[in-house]
């Protein structure tokens, strides 16, 4: 088995840290919002706060990182409009309840978030989406992510498998635990926060990270893992933070090659995007949650063609999101133009387990070792 160090990025300052140490900076991080609130308003000045203008147009490439960031354009809000006003009121209230919460040692979801507003009276959110963004402006003004103020997503992270050996804190103590020998046949399943997690060794070649839970339990009964040395992760569609910033750990620490297998599809081309180059909505803390060397393996287009895979027509809006994405300039290759283009003449989407047509093993005795092979991992 073989063992590697983290090597924190710039924006992981916090990382390490104990418990009662980032319950401090996070606690006076949160309050200073406030307090310059309260500076301008001794100077005379209306408080606001200025935030990146968070959309396809205002990202941008990070050449040291590697990572798509937000660009220069910011937005005010300014309690000198009422609606600005409002949000400035409502993230006040949150701040408080955040403060709270975490000298209290609690911890809540952004769904009990959402409920607990109803008796803020007006500075009550109209929709959860609402209080998600709230918390997401917090996290870029803070420098810190919303685990660090005690919150955690409804959902919770998907599941790894494979040759790989980590550490995590349980209730009753440090636990270390095989993801081959020591778990169920649906794997580890990853915490919400993976900080407390150590990873400690491996015996894998590379990670292929899965969108959907019947190719990853394909992959596991054919035995992928130990025929290849492979670390699997299940992605469960869209994939969690937490499950992006495991598969970044695991490639910063380990320097493993990352794979990613989706339906041949855009919306699962964007699954692809959001864990080598980061989402649009969390461009903020990109270095912590994407994995830019990671590789796309499919289903491409071109498999869809090759292979001659079960396929459905393409409709309005899988048209409309192809277009988008040849605009989207974390899409603007040579690779995703071709693949792209290629897909709208083919007029035809095919989902992973399409493979399953022409038998059970072929997608693991054939397709992906030639796949790897050509990509120059196996």
């Amino acid at each position: 088995m073989r063992s590697g160090e983290l090597i924190p990025g710039a924006l992981s300052w916090w990382i390490g840290m104990n418990k009662q140490e980032l319950d401090r900076q996070a606690t006076g991080r949160l309050v200073g919002i406030a307090r310059k609130w309260y500076d301008q308003m001794l100077d005379g000045l209306i408080p606001s706060i200025s935030l990146p203008t968070r959309t396809k147009k205002n990202i941008e490439y990070d050449d040291t990182s590697e990572v798509w960031k937000y660009g220069d354009r910011e937005s005010v809000r300014s309690a000198g409009t009422a609606k600005s006003a409002l949000h400035l009121l409502k993230m006040a209230y949150v701040i408080w309840f955040l403060r709270k919460q975490i000298g209290e040692n609690r911890s809540s979801t952004l769904r009990e978030l959402y409920y607990i507003s109803e008796g803020w009276k007006k500075a009550k959110f109209q929709a959860q989406d609402e209080s998600n963004f709230l918390i997401e402006d917090l996290e870029i003004l803070t420098d810190m992510q919303r685990e660090a103020f005690h919150l955690r997503p409804e959902e919770d992270g998907a599941t790894v498998f494979g040759p790989l050996k980590l550490r995590e804190m349980t209730r009753r103590g440090e636990r270390d635990i095989h993801c081959q020998d020591d778990v169920g046949e649906a794997g580890y399943q990853i915490p919400t926060n993976v900080e407390t997690v150590e990873l400690l060794e491996h015996d894998a070649r590379f990670v292929i990270a899965i969108e959907t839970g019947g190719m990853y339990a394909r992959l596991i009964e054919n035995g992928f893992d130990g025929d290849h040395q492979a670390i699997l992760v299940h992605l469960k569609g869209q994939p969690a933070r937490s499950t992006r910033r495991l598969l970044n750990r695991i490639n910063t620490q380990f320097n493993l090659p990352v794979v990613v297998f989706t339906d041949g599809d855009p919306w699962s081309y964007r699954i692809y995007a959001s864990v080598a180059y980061g989402a649009i909505k969390s461009a903020h803390i990109s270095e912590l949650l994407a994995t830019p060397k990671a590789q796309f393996i499919g289903v491409q287009p071109s498999d869809i063609r090759d292979y001659n895979l079960p396929s459905d027509h393409l409709n309005e809006k899988d048209v409309a999101a192809l277009m988008s994405e040849l605009s989207d300039p974390r899409f603007a290759t040579k690779y995703w133009k071709e693949q792209i283009e290629l897909q709208l003449k083919l007029n035809l989407k095919s989902e992973q387990q399409a493979f399953a047509a022409k038998g059970l093993d072929f997608v693991t005795k054939e397709y992906l070792p030639a796949r790897l092979s050509d990509m120059g991992i196996i």
